[in-house]
């Protein structure tokens, strides 16, 4: 747990306020004038005193200031331990991710993502925990140690999301102790018991083929040329939390990643975001928006499509929301080339074709 603990007055800043005390002091005892009750003197001893009075304003207010600016430091530094800054490359992955947090003041909330190069290929975690803001970062920083080292650890994604899945139960055991200590073992009608998260596992390997797991989170959008197309992969697994996981998990393939191609992952707070009508953020087309002048970059993605949330919204969204871009950036044949040919996202031969108007989903087998 980490705490901020205020510091108690140093004899330096309290010395200001003394001197300022033993001035009004002073003067009021000490001053012949303060003992005056024409006008002028009344009028004197008003301005002293008001001047006494604005130096401790000005004085408690400098100290308040320094104190929340160490407040929010320290604040920061925690908040990076927990979803710390991703490297702008990965194996040849180009990686750019942004969060925004439904909590005033706070960078990080309910959403979490990761993404780390192991001797597996790249492995990626998107993932919504249920609630927003500051009350949900104890189960983000649960889920994310545990996948930092499952991933490195657990030669395939199935044994990774169990990792998770157990990292899961224990947080929400240890949390219900915690608030309920008399009440022993965690009782299964507490609200904690109630907690979910939707879990997104990816792998991206040397050649570029994608591997999921779905856990109840958003399918991401694949961005191919000036296309948009979302990755579907029938029903998802239920989220984390509420229902133990199946004794055997499908990893599902969704074809390759190819050269030039990027896929954008992110939480339900992007698509589920209202303007003042209660009209949902148009995701696919702020994607299209992005890659209308090819080639595209993850950041411009991501300036691109917060930048018309935050219109959307009009500053004020009531979910977290992230968004995570991976482009695949290794030395190959783009496939928007005149003689490019291979396997697109869903697996298929074909040649490169215009784009179409609305996204179309490509099926994960």
């Amino acid at each position: 747990m980490i705490r901020i603990k205020a510091r108690a007055p140093t004899g330096r800043v309290a010395v200001l306020p003394t001197v300022w005390g033993a001035v009004a002091v002073g003067y009021k005892f000490g001053c012949p004038l303060a003992q005056q009750n024409g006008l002028g003197a009344r009028i004197v001893t008003s301005a002293v005193f008001f001047a006494v009075g604005t130096g401790l304003i000005v004085h408690v207010r400098r100290s308040l200031l320094r104190e929340l600016r160490l407040a929010r430091r320290a604040a920061n530094a925690a908040q990076n331990v927990v979803l710390r800054p991703l490297p702008p490359r990965l194996d040849g992955i180009d990686v750019a991710a942004a969060q925004l947090s439904a909590d005033r003041g706070a960078s990080v909330g309910g959403d979490l993502y990761e993404a780390v190069a192991t001797e597996h290929g790249v492995r990626v975690v998107m993932g919504d925990v249920r609630g927003h803001g500051l009350a949900a970062l104890g189960t983000v920083a649960a889920l994310l140690g545990s996948f930092r080292e499952a991933a490195h650890d657990e030669p395939g994604l199935d044994r990774v999301l169990r990792r998770l899945d157990r990292a899961l139960a224990r947080h929400l055991r240890e949390r219900a102790r915690a608030e309920h200590p008399a009440n022993g073992p965690a009782d299964l009608d507490h609200p904690v018991a109630e907690e979910f998260v939707t879990v997104l596992l990816l792998e991206i390997d040397g050649d570029g083929d994608l591997r999921v797991l779905n856990c109840g989170h958003p399918w991401p959008y694949a961005l191919r040329g000036t296309g948009v197309e979302q990755l579907t992969g029938g029903d998802p697994l239920p989220p984390l939390g509420p229902f133990p996981l199946p004794a055997e998990l499908e990893v599902l393939s969704c074809g390759r990643l190819h050269p030039g191609e990027s896929l954008v992952l992110f939480t339900d707070g992007a698509e589920d975001a209202r303007d003042a009508q209660g009209r949902f953020f148009p995701l696919p087309e702020a994607l299209r928006e992005a890659v209308r002048d090819h080639p595209v970059s993850p950041q411009t993605v991501l300036r691109t499509v917060f930048s018309g949330l935050l219109r959307h919204t009009v500053g004020r969204p009531t979910d977290d929301v992230a968004v995570l871009v991976l482009r695949n950036g290794r030395r190959g044949t783009a496939r928007n080339s005149p003689d490019a040919r291979g396997d697109d996202v869903s697996g298929s031969t074909t040649r490169t074709r215009t784009a179409p108007t609305h996204p179309r989903p490509t099926t994960c087998h």
